[in-house]
């Protein structure tokens, strides 16, 4: 299977990038993350309908990403840039997830939450789950990459429940994992991008 490659490069060079301005990027990086890891489960066979159970996966993946991205953001932030940068980030994330559940799904009814409250609530709920469990250089451990497997589980039907989290844990889980560290690498890096090689063909005086 094709590994995806997400473009983290920023245009500006020799400055350090403000929490908000990481947060947004890593927010756009999350959800593609989170989109291919997706239909990398349907392609897998995974029965993961369009509609309510494809968000609410979604949903629970972005969870998951934005609690390792606080995990990396402490190993490279102060405590005050890595507070403003999670306040962002999740902001931003519950932001593109509403458009799109929008869009797809219609908004609420009123008097029910929004999409984007939702997703703040899911991640204020999880967040206490998550930080029970550990994470260091390699990234996160066994419990934390197995809870997700778990409440990925119980979106399942049946048919899918018994492999849903060895695919999750084998597979998905880890290249998501590859590409936000990278990512994040190349969003915080001040370091000058290496120049273009010269056109095929181009000639000067």
């Amino acid at each position: 299977m094709a590994k995806m490659r997400i473009k983290s490069q920023w245009f500006q060079t020799g400055t350090a990038k403000t929490p908000q301005q990481t947060a947004s990027a890593m927010a756009f990086i999350a959800w593609r993350v989170a989109q291919n890891m997706l239909k990398q489960m349907r392609s897998a066979d995974f029965s993961i309908e369009v509609g309510p159970q494809y968000f609410a996966f979604t949903r629970e993946v972005l969870v998951f990403l934005t609690q390792v991205l606080d995990r990396m953001a402490y190993a490279r932030m102060g405590p005050e840039g890595r507070a403003e940068f999670v306040t962002a980030l999740v902001r931003r994330v519950a932001e593109i997830l509403q458009e799109n559940e929008d869009t797809l799904l219609g908004a609420p009814l009123d008097g029910q939450p929004s999409h984007f409250e939702r997703f703040i609530d899911l991640f204020n709920e999880l967040s206490d789950h998550y930080a029970d469990f550990g994470f260091d250089a390699k990234g996160p451990d066994f419990a934390f990459v197995r809870y997700l497997g778990h409440r990925v589980e119980m979106l399942m039907p049946q048919k899918d429940q018994r492999w849903v989290i060895d695919q999750m844990m084998a597979t998905e889980v880890p290249e998501a994992l590859e590409i936000l560290q990278s990512s994040m690498n190349g969003v915080l890096s001040t370091e000058p991008r290496p120049r273009r090689a010269a056109r095929a063909g181009a000639t000067g005086d």
